[in-house]
């Protein structure tokens, strides 16, 4: 999938540049418009909280339908996904970021290609920079693999990374299945356009900052995917999410996963549910680490509204998938601006 679709241009490591006790932070990583942006500080104010175990119970299913609707975030708990998994994948990939710069460089991304260690989405030498570093894996389906890419280091790293990911796509095509039911949609419909679909997982280092405050671990952005399924490796919290034009942090409870709908679930959705923009923000003084998989639909689908959805009009085009894919790539994050090119007048 990597070669065909683009790629970053290579920039500094940011965990190389962090440790060398910096009193002034370069140019291209200060934000300004972080001084001005409201951020609420009313921790009463949380994204739903859902129970995989209990969405065959209409009243949990009814959360879900709202916060895919009103919020497009949730805390999936109960997912059924052994603790022991999820552990061990936070210590291997603590492990591989803590290597020496150039073990990992040896996983480096090549010229042209989405996957492997570095950043994401720069695509001019005077674009803002963002204060983190990535390992960006397609995990599944099997065929898509690129284990060149995959670390040696730690050496239990890719049986974890498969047996992380293999449970993850069950329960993404679990939720597909009830988010189908609140749609009115048959469960088919919807779950059949990402079986054997993608999955990328995007493992994420953002290093203290001495100015935290005036640059962004995560540029915002909304995701250009299915779902979402981002657990925090660390305690320490850094996910922002936008809502009524104001910056909610987010309070991870333990073991859970924060789940939000992707572009694409908008689109198929025709609008119904809400992709929502988000970011990260970093640490005075500690690390943070994250994963996040990202589950889409198979490379030969067409994204576009579901026919049962489109009452009136359709609001977004529809478009194949690889295209799709292409115009991600190609585009720096920018709050919805992808979405916004789908976008149909009406």
């Amino acid at each position: 999938m990597g070669n065909d679709f683009g790629g970053s241009l290579p920039v500094e490591n940011v965990q190389s540049l962090a440790s060398n006790d910096l009193n002034h932070i370069p140019s291209r990583y200060i934000r300004p418009e972080r001084q001005s942006e409201q951020v609420l500080i009313d921790e009463s104010l949380q994204i739903p909280v859902i129970d995989m175990s209990k969405l065959v119970d209409e009243d949990e299913l009814m959360k879900l339908h709202l916060a895919c609707k009103d919020w497009g975030f949730f805390q999936l708990i109960n997912h059924g996904i052994l603790e022991e998994v999820i552990e061990k994948m936070k210590i291997d990939i603590a492990e591989f970021f803590s290597l020496p710069l150039e073990d990992k460089m040896v996983y480096a991304q090549q010229p042209n290609n989405i996957e492997g260690y570095g950043q994401a989405f720069v695509l001019s030498d005077e674009q803002k920079l963002d204060w983190g570093d990535m390992l960006f894996l397609i995990a599944q389906p099997l065929s898509l693999r690129n284990t060149k890419l995959w670390p040696t280091v730690p050496g239990s790293f890719r049986a974890t990374l498969d047996k992380y990911s293999s449970q993850l796509q069950e329960v993404a095509i679990c939720l597909l299945k009830f988010m189908a039911k609140n749609l009115g949609v048959e469960s088919e419909k919807l779950t059949s356009l990402f079986e054997g679909g993608t999955q990328g997982v995007r493992m994420n280092y953002y290093p203290p900052c001495v100015e935290a405050d005036k640059v962004m671990g995560l540029t915002t952005h909304s995701d250009a995917t299915g779902l979402t399924l981002l657990i925090q490796v660390n305690e320490v919290q850094g996910l922002q999410i936008k809502k009524n034009d104001k910056w909610v942090p987010i309070t991870p409870i333990p073991g859970a996963f924060i789940i939000n709908v992707g572009d694409i679930i908008e689109i198929m959705s025709n609008g119904v549910y809400k992709s929502i923009e988000h970011r990260a923000v970093v640490n005075q003084e500690k690390e943070r680490l994250s994963i996040a998989a990202f589950r889409g639909p198979s490379m030969k689908t067409i994204i576009g509204p579901l026919p049962e959805l489109v009452k009136d009009k359709a609001v977004y085009k529809s478009i194949a998938n690889e295209e799709f894919i292409r115009l991600m790539v190609a585009s720096k994050l920018d709050g919805k601006n992808l979405l916004g090119h789908l976008k149909l007048q009406i």
